[in-house]
C-alpha cells in the first residue's frame, strides 16, 4: 500500500524546508561594516578612526606617572651615553693616550711661578705640603701661603715652614670676612711674583718634578693655561671612596682632554697654572663663586684663551677623598651650586660657536638633571612596586641598563689599572663594593644636586669647607721605567733651591 503524500508539500523536497528549520537555520543579518572583530561597537559617527591606536588610552594620572617614569630613563640614559664616552675619550687608541701625558723629554725652563696654597683650619696637612712643594727642581718659583687671621693653628704651620724655607715661602694673612678660597687667591695674587700663577690645596702632595714639566708644556703647546692631573688616592677606605677616587681618575685622566679639544673647560680647583697676563685680565678670581675653578675656566673659555691638559701618573698631585660621607656631601652641593652659579652668569654665551654652547649649557645645567632625576626616582620606584606598568613603559625604563653595563665594565677596568699604575692592590671585594655602590652613589649625587638647587633656589651662598686629615700621604715609590728624564732643568737665578727629594720620579707607591 503506497503511503498518501499531503497536497500541501507536492512542489517541496526534503532541502526546501521553511524558515527555522532544523537542517537549514535562517541566515542571520550582515554584520555592521564598522565593527572590527574583538573591537567593539563604536559609533563611527562620534569617532575620529584617523587616531585609533596611535595613543594608549590612558587617564590623567597614568599619563603623569607614565610619563615621569619614562622621562627618568630618558634622562638616565642621555646623561649615561655622554658620560661614558667622555670617560672613554682618552682610551680612542694608543697614540691618543700618549699624548694625554707630559713630555718624557721636557724643554728647559722658560717661566718663573708662584704657587699659591690657601690653608684654612689645616695645621694637619699643610706644613708636610710647603715642605714638599719647596723641593721642586725648577730654578725659578716661590711659594705663598695664604692663611685666616682667626686660624692660629694653621698660621704658626704655615709660618714654621717658611723659616725651613726664608728664600720660597713667604706667609699672607687673610683678615676678610667671611672667608672664602677665591677671596684668599686674590689676596696672595697681588704679591705673586711669577709670569705664570699655579694652585694648589692645603693637603696636595706634590711631585719635586712637576713645574719642570709643566713649565715645558706652556712651551710646547703655546698654552695660556696648563691643567695637571690631581688624583685621589685612598680607594680602600670606604665603599665611596672607591667612586670618587675612580671618577678623579676619569675626570683628569680622559674628561678634561676632551673639554679642552672642545675649547671649553671647567678648570680643576688646583694642580692648575694659569699665565699673570690672563689673570691680570679677569682680575682674579670670581670672589662669590662657589666654583671659582670653573667659573674662571669658563671666562678664559669665552674669551679664546688656549688650556692644555696632561696626565701623567708618575707626577700627578695626590689627594684625599673627603674624611666622611657628609662632608663629601657638602663638597658635592658646593660643586654643583657653583656650576648653577656660573650657568646663570651666562659667560658662556660669548662663546664663539653654537655647538660648544650648547655643550657649555648642558655641563653647567647638569646639576638641574640630576635634581630632576633625583625627585623622580623615587617616584619611579612607587610604581614600579605598586603599579601594573604597560609593556612599552617597561621596555624603555630598561634603556638606561645598557650604557650603565658598560660603564660599570669600564670603571672596572679603570680600577685594575689605576692598581697597576699607583701600586695599589686591588682586590675582589673592591670589584664587589664598585658593582653594589653604583645605585647608592648616584642617588647620593642626585640628593647632593637636589641640596644645591634649593641653597640657590633660597640664595645661601656659604662656603662649606672640606676637611682633611692626610689620608692619602705615602712616599712616591718609582716603577720600573716610568720615570721622566728632565734635560736642561737646572737651576738658576730664582727662588728655588737644590730639591731635597731622594729617589727618582715614580708611578705609585705600596701603602
Amino acid at each position: 500500500m503506497t503511503p498518501s503524500i499531503p497536497a500541501t508539500s507536492t512542489n517541496t523536497n526534503l532541502f526546501d524546508a521553511p524558515s527555522g528549520a532544523l537542517l537549514t537555520p535562517a541566515p542571520e543579518d550582515p554584520a555592521p561594516q564598522n565593527v572590527a572583530p574583538n573591537r567593539g561597537d563604536p559609533d563611527i559617527n562620534s569617532t575620529d578612526t584617523s587616531t585609533v591606536g596611535l595613543l594608549p588610552d590612558w587617564s590623567v594620572g597614568e599619563w603623569l606617572a607614565y610619563g615621569s617614569l619614562m622621562l627618568v630613563a630618558v634622562l638616565l640614559t642621555a646623561i649615561a651615553v655622554t658620560t661614558l664616552w667622555w670617560m672613554l675619550h682618552a682610551w680612542r687608541s694608543r697614540d691618543s693616550l700618549q699624548r694625554t701625558g707630559f713630555a718624557k723629554i721636557p724643554r728647559p725652563a722658560a717661566y718663573s711661578f708662584s704657587l699659591l696654597v690657601p690653608g684654612r683650619h689645616e695645621e694637619e696637612v699643610m706644613g708636610q705640603t710647603l715642605d714638599k712643594l719647596a723641593e721642586q727642581d725648577h730654578p725659578d718659583f716661590e711659594i705663598i701661603a695664604i692663611v685666616g687671621h682667626d686660624d692660629p693653628g694653621t698660621e704658626a704651620v704655615a709660618r714654621a715652614a717658611a723659616a725651613r724655607h726664608p728664600e720660597l715661602i713667604k706667609v699672607v694673612v687673610d683678615d676678610s670676612v667671611p672667608k672664602n678660597k677665591p677671596k684668599a687667591l686674590n689676596l696672595a695674587l697681588k704679591t705673586a711674583r711669577g709670569s705664570v700663577v699655579g694652585v694648589f690645596d692645603a693637603e696636595d702632595d706634590v711631585h719635586p718634578r712637576l713645574l719642570s714639566l709643566v713649565d715645558s708644556r706652556f712651551t710646547e703647546t703655546s698654552a695660556d693655561v696648563v691643567q695637571g692631573g690631581v688624583q685621589l688616592m685612598n680607594f680602600d677606605t670606604t665603599w665611596w671612596s672607591l667612586r670618587n677616587v675612580l671618577e678623579y681618575y676619569f675626570w683628569f685622566r680622559s674628561r678634561l682632554h676632551f673639554h679642552a679639544n672642545a675649547k671649553f673647560i671647567p678648570l680643576g680647583g688646583n694642580t692648575v697654572f694659569i699665565k699673570r697676563t690672563w689673570l691680570d685680565w679677569s682680575n682674579g678670581w670670581d670672589a662669590e663663586c662657589l666654583a671659582e675653578d670653573c667659573e674662571v675656566g669658563v671666562r678664559l673659555s669665552s674669551q679664546g684663551a688656549t688650556v692644555a691638559v696632561a696626565y701623567s701618573p708618575e707626577v700627578v698631585t695626590r689627594e684625599e677623598t673627603p674624611g666622611t660621607l657628609k662632608s663629601l656631601f657638602k663638597q658635592r652641593t658646593r660643586w654643583n651650586q657653583g656650576f648653577l652659579q656660573v650657568l646663570g652668569k651666562g659667560e658662556w654665551r660669548k662663546l664663539p660657536s653654537a655647538r660648544q654652547r650648547l655643550f657649555a649649557r648642558y655641563i653647567l645645567a647638569m646639576p638641574f638633571l640630576q635634581a630632576a632625576t633625583g625627585l623622580l626616582i623615587p617616584v619611579s620606584i612607587v610604581l614600579i612596586l605598586t603599579a601594573k606598568v604597560p609593556v612599552g613603559v617597561a621596555l624603555i625604563t630598561f634603556l638606561p641598563l645598557g650604557p650603565t653595563i658598560v660603564t660599570l665594565a669600564a670603571e672596572a677596568a679603570g680600577l685594575h689599572e689605576f692598581g697597576k699604575l699607583y701600586g695599589r692592590k686591588v682586590r675582589m671585594r673592591d670589584y664587589v663594593r664598585l658593582v653594589l655602590g653604583t645605585f647608592p652613589y648616584q642617588v647620593f649625587l642626585a640628593a647632593a644636586a637636589v641640596r644645591a638647587v634649593w641653597r640657590q633656589i633660597r640664595g645661601e651662598n656659604s662656603w662649606e669647607k672640606t676637611e682633611h686629615t692626610g689620608a692619602h700621604r705615602t712616599d712616591f715609590a718609582p716603577l720600573p721605567g716610568k720615570e721622566p728624564q728632565l734635560v736642561g732643568a737646572g737651576h738658576g737665578s730664582g727662588f728655588a733651591k737644590e730639591p731635597q727629594f731622594s729617589g727618582s720620579a715614580g708611578s705609585g707607591a705600596a701603602s
